[in-house]
């Protein structure tokens, strides 16, 4: 018999608190350096997180033409980052208020595993990224023991196999290029554990991928199969002050 899990967004606040412990901490640099592996230099690039990406932006804020973060409005909305003007804003996932194609890469996490809408949510990222464009889904493994633990926000809503986020994806005109995880060490506020975090995601990465807390998959927008895709419902919306001055982008660069 098949496991129901429930859509269920995690409160912006929870998520925050989660982010500012030891282990928090530990997800947030294990995570971060899959990321960069993946995307070592968005120089020029539009970067935007979807969800609550903050945690995993900040690298690229000195580096990227532009970086945003979208919080989905079920989930709430935090001002980051602490210094400098505010780059978040709430929106319905499924409703960016972005123009088409203004978007080069994007961070969906926190997200995918609580959205009730899934098509509608990746039909609309598919919208907003430049043609070429990447996205990277972080999404909690069903495989792992971080899905099977409420302690950690990847305990909660609908966790995926890779399969299914490759087909997932295939099925929202997105190419799956690559496939990776992280999180190999289990949840625990153990300082010793945490410690040696690094030297066990390195070595269960090599061997026991299988059973990692979350799994990271990039992929590439499709091109040739938007067709059912109007850009006039980019043009009905209003965009956000953060938003403006993105021209749609006929190809990315």
């Amino acid at each position: 018999m098949a496991v129901s899990y429930p859509a269920m967004w995690t409160d912006v606040v929870d998520l925050r608190d989660f982010y500012d412990t030891s282990l928090g901490q530990m997800t947030r640099r294990l995570i971060r350096r899959q990321l960069r592996l993946l995307w070592p230099d968005v120089g020029g690039q539009r970067v935007m997180g979807l969800g609550f990406a903050t945690p995993y932006l900040r690298p690229f804020l000195g580096e990227a033409e532009r970086v945003i973060a979208i919080m989905p409005a079920s989930q709430g909305v935090l001002p980051w980052p602490h210094e400098g003007p505010c780059l978040t804003a709430l929106a319905d996932e499924t409703e960016l208020p972005l123009p088409d194609r203004s978007i080069d890469r994007m961070i969906l996490v926190h997200a995918l595993e609580a959205a009730e809408q899934v098509r509608a949510m990746m039909r609309e990222i598919w919208r907003v990224l430049a043609d070429g464009g990447r996205l990277i889904v972080v999404a909690p493994n069903r495989r792992g023991i971080w899905a099977r633990m409420e302690r950690t926000p990847f305990g909660n809503g609908r966790p995926y196999t890779p399969s299914q986020i490759s087909r997932l994806l295939r099925d929202n005109l997105f190419t799956p290029v690559t496939l990776t995880s992280a999180l190999l060490l289990p949840p625990t506020n153990s300082r010793m554990l945490l410690r040696s975090a690094p030297a066990v995601e390195e070595l269960g990465l090599r061997w026991f991928d299988t059973f990692a807390g979350v799994v990271i998959v990039e992929a590439a927008k499709q091109i040739y199969a938007g067709t059912g895709l109007r850009e006039a419902k980019g043009k009905r919306r209003g965009y956000l002050p953060v938003a403006q001055g993105f021209p749609r982008l006929g190809v990315n660069h």
